[in-house]
């Protein structure tokens, strides 16, 4: 199926992401983007070495050739340190793609709504192509549309809680408000959670700990591969609609 997804005029062959945080080592990280299928791979400038080429780097074990990466703020708290480690990661060459975190709560790690509208705002005007990590708030992502961003990226749950999507409706809402590319970033916990996304008519999911904290990081890997594509052909194919009684599967019609 010829299914492209297209931000601002950047090609995505998989409509799932996968993060590089959480394995036991860079090995099986290399391995379970593999069996993802994925290629855009999301590293956290804060966390993971991309930009000292001279110490073991992600990047000696994921070839940006084959794999877009994507740069994130995870970790800052800050509008200010948002746009450094935005900045750091477009100086070292790896790209003008960011997904933009502002942290507001360390327990929750729910995102600074006013702090991550400044940064969009600024990274936008920079030329940086944003994909901010938000709530699950239809208005606060019309604002984030307006302020630049490329894309939507709401959260289904906490990030790492493996809820699942804790409120569907709003990020059905969400669809219908933005015209922009919707992402579902955090808490999908198992496959049938990214089957789910996708249904709802999601662009994409972007999956971590899922993947990451599994028994078998691999095998889950794969299963996420299925269950985005899944429930994105089911979402293009269109479900029947849903009757509280009984409808028979062949017709009376005819029959003797």
């Amino acid at each position: 199926m010829d299914d492209t997804l297209i931000i601002k005029g950047i090609e995505f062959q998989s409509r799932l992401w996968v993060g590089t945080g959480k394995y036991k080592d860079f090995d099986e990280t290399r391995r379970a983007i593999e069996a993802s299928g994925s290629d855009v791979v999301t590293v956290a400038v804060r966390r993971v070495n991309i930009i000292d080429r001279k110490s073991e780097n992600l990047l000696d074990f994921i070839d940006p050739k084959k794999y877009k990466i994507l740069p994130n703020t995870a970790g800052c708290y800050t509008v200010e340190d948002a746009l450094r480690y935005s900045r750091l990661a477009r100086e070292a060459g790896i790209s003008d793609l960011i997904k933009l975190e502002v942290i507001g709560d360390e327990k929750t790690l729910f995102p600074d709504t006013l702090g991550l509208l400044k940064a969009t705002e600024i990274l936008a005007k920079e030329g940086f192509i944003v994909l901010p990590y938000t709530n699950d708030d239809p208005v606060m992502a019309k604002r984030l549309e307006e302020a630049g961003a490329a894309a939507i990226m709401p959260l289904g749950a906490p990030i790492g809680s493996g809820l699942g999507l804790r409120n569907p409706y709003n990020i059905k809402i969400i669809l219908e408000t933005v015209k922009l590319p919707v992402i579902v970033d955090a808490g999908v916990g198992t496959a049938s959670d990214a089957t789910i996304a996708m249904e709802l008519g999601c662009d994409a999911v972007l999956i971590n700990t899922g993947i990451a904290g599994a028994k078998d990081p691999i095998a889950m890997a794969a299963a996420m591969k299925h269950g985005v594509i899944a429930g994105r052909l089911a979402c293009k194919a269109g479900r029947i609609q849903r009757k509280l009684y009984a409808t028979a599967s062949s017709p009376f019609e005819g029959m003797l």
